[in-house]
């Protein structure tokens, strides 16, 4: 198999390409400099993200800056853009949040599991985000990363139910199928 080298962007040259309008139609993220086209989302890929994204605005209240759809912006060359961002409440208007201005992250998954548990696990785990949750439409579970070390996830667990205490804001007890919405 021959391999061909891949042209890197930087955040600034993706930036760029953003501004000139030559992403416009394309659903993209960068991942480690190289941009990736998103897969489409399914009727309840989109359906769970919108019902727990309502849930933890109104549980979270002013706590943190619940984000829906958008990117954050992390130092090993990466701008995925994540289903829900949980971040510091403050404005973004200068750039997406930080890895210091995030709590946790969530993505769903169904045809993009592998890539989400294997790829964006590791890019945020570099980059010292502290929690990471992947909901699996397919089994109907959440999987719960946790303690980043050496550009990997020390902890890992999954749960169908019950509660889970973010460690941002372990005072609040995240009903797990209002997260997976089976």
């Amino acid at each position: 198999m021959i391999v061909l080298p891949h042209l890197k962007w930087t955040i600034e040259e993706y930036h760029r390409l953003i501004e000139q309008g030559f992403l416009a139609d394309k659903k993209v993220e960068l991942l480690r400099g190289e941009i990736i086209e998103m897969a489409p989302e399914s009727p309840d890929h989109e359906d769970s993200n919108s019902e727990a994204h309502e849930y933890l605005l109104l549980l979270l209240g002013d706590r943190a800056k619940v984000r829906n759809a958008k990117p954050i912006t992390l130092p090993n060359g990466s701008e995925p853009e994540l289903d829900i961002s949980v971040c510091e409440r403050r404005e973004y208007r200068s750039h997406h949040p930080y890895p210091e201005n995030i709590f946790w992250l969530i993505e769903y998954s169904d045809s993009t599991l592998k890539k989400d548990l294997e790829i964006k696990s590791k890019i945020y785990a570099e980059a010292g985000i502290q929690e990471y949750w992947i909901v699996s439409i397919q089994t109907h579970e959440l999987i719960v990363m946790r303690d980043p070390e050496g550009g990997e996830y020390e902890t890992e667990f999954r749960a169908k139910g019950g509660t889970l205490n973010p460690l941002a804001f372990p005072e609040f007890a995240i009903d797990v199928l209002r997260i997976i919405n089976p």
